[in-house]
């Protein structure tokens, strides 16, 4: 849940309509839609331990003989696509697949638009070149973030092939609840929080989820093969990494007496009755 509402599904909203009134409907929109896609997979997931785990033609013998475990064919991140065959037959199982590829293309764009945004107008324009930099500048950086971002998450679905897409995704719903969501919370809901604190937060969270996951066994064992036991026994480190972030939000924020630090918790009052009834939202939006 805290993943979830950290990501760049939602967040993306924002940058893609005209004003905030639009942003707000886009929000509440892609809010349900993804809030009834959870509902389903608790369906889907029992649906297929009736349908599919118990049907012998969806599970593949000799790997599950040599592995011990039920193995189904494909591999058993295509228990959704075989429940859909299960189900409705072949019209079904295309239909499936088809919702699938859609999907893929579709997250795909959405965190390559987030991305590049945050490297090309973030970090780009306004950490690297602070504010000087032209919008052909950014434009032209935009394009290498794409490549790169796209290159890099090519390298790492080779590298995790392997692993089971559920729990990957788990992983990173850890990252985005770790960075993201101490951040979009505290800075609704607590006058307290100053830019430092909110920086310093995300890096906190950031950086922990990061070097948690790679203690994992997920990677440390099944990946890299580093050893043949993990430093860390958990399988997801949210728990650690978010409380970490939240601590580094408060802890550099009430040690911040700077100038823009006072500013920043005097606007407060604005922004809290802006952004819960929308009064004022159009005006600040040309800003």
């Amino acid at each position: 849940m805290f993943g979830t509402a950290g990501l760049p599904h939602i967040l993306m909203r924002f940058f893609t309509v005209k004003d905030a009134k639009e942003a707000r409907k886009s929000v509440v929109v892609a809010t349900g839609f993804i809030g009834y896609f959870y509902l389903l997979t608790f369906i889907i997931g029992f649906g297929a331990i009736l349908f599919v785990a118990n049907n012998p033609a969806y599970i593949d013998a000799a790997k599950t003989a040599l592995s011990g475990s039920l193995t189904l064919i494909g591999g058993n991140n295509m228990a959704a696509v075989h429940l859909g065959h299960a189900v409705g037959g072949n019209i079904f199982l295309g239909f499936i697949s088809a919702v699938t590829f859609a999907t893929i293309l579709a997250v795909v764009a959405g965190l390559t638009l987030a991305g590049a945004s945050a490297v090309s107008h973030d970090l780009y324009a306004n950490v690297i070149k602070r504010g000087t930099a032209t919008e052909q500048q950014e434009l032209k950086m935009s394009k290498i973030a794409t490549l790169g971002l796209a290159v890099f998450a090519m390298f790492l679905g080779i590298i995790f092939e392997k692993q089971n897409v559920a729990f990957m995704v788990g992983l990173a719903f850890a990252v985005a609840a770790s960075a993201n969501f101490p951040v979009l919370v505290l800075s609704m809901f607590w006058r307290g929080l100053t830019t430092r604190g909110a920086v310093m937060g995300c890096l906190a969270g950031l950086i922990s989820a990061l070097v948690l996951i790679f203690l994992t066994k997920a990677v440390w064992v099944d990946t890299l093969a580093i050893s043949d036991k993990a430093p860390l026994s958990l399988s997801n480190p949210a728990l650690f990494s978010m409380i970490l972030s939240f601590l580094a939000c408060w802890f550099f924020s009430i040690t911040d007496k700077s100038q823009r630090g006072e500013e920043e918790k005097a606007r407060y009052d604005e922004q809290y009755v802006r952004s819960i009834t929308g009064i004022g939202a159009s005006g600040a939006s040309d800003h």
